[in-house]
């Protein structure tokens, strides 16, 4: 019998990707304008083939709503040769409330909704981020993922 001593890089199925991004609330988005690449920590929500976060005005936001494509991490590490990793590409939409158009408004609450799974305050009065006034949702367009293996 034959023992493993190196760790193992396998690909993730699809739905290892999809549970990894529906467990955890903390990624980071990577955006580009010109010739400079960003990246930042963000909280956000997974449902059906979206990610939903929330954000402020500023640079990221101005640079993003001219460049939708994005791209956007998550991690679970347990330890140096044991994790997991997700890599999703994706265009960036900015949502926001219209009582003139019956489905962006539903858009807009369902956001609302989901990211008061993370903070019930979200855009109340105890919101702890309000200068995060901004919704976002992110189309997961491509994803991909891979594990580490220790060695067994």
């Amino acid at each position: 019998m034959t023992v493993e001593s190196t760790p193992r890089i396998e690909e993730l199925s699809r739905e290892d990707i999809i549970a990894i991004l529906a467990r955890n609330r903390v990624g980071r988005i990577a955006f580009s304008m010109r010739d400079r690449v960003d990246i930042e920590p963000i909280h956000y929500v997974y449902s059906d083939g979206w990610l939903y976060g929330r954000t402020s005005h500023g640079a990221k936001l101005a640079t993003v709503v001219r460049n939708r494509w994005v791209a956007f991490e998550v991690d679970e590490v347990h330890a140096i040769n044991d994790w997991r990793s997700v890599v999703v590409h994706g265009a960036f939409y900015v949502l926001e409330p219209d009582e003139v158009s019956p489905s962006a408004n539903a858009v807009w609450e369902r956001a609302l909704s989901l990211l008061r799974r993370l903070e019930p305050a979200t855009f109340t009065d105890k919101d702890p981020v309000p200068h995060r006034d901004v919704l976002f949702r992110i189309a997961v367009q491509e994803a991909s993922g891979r594990r580490m293996r220790p060695p067994e």
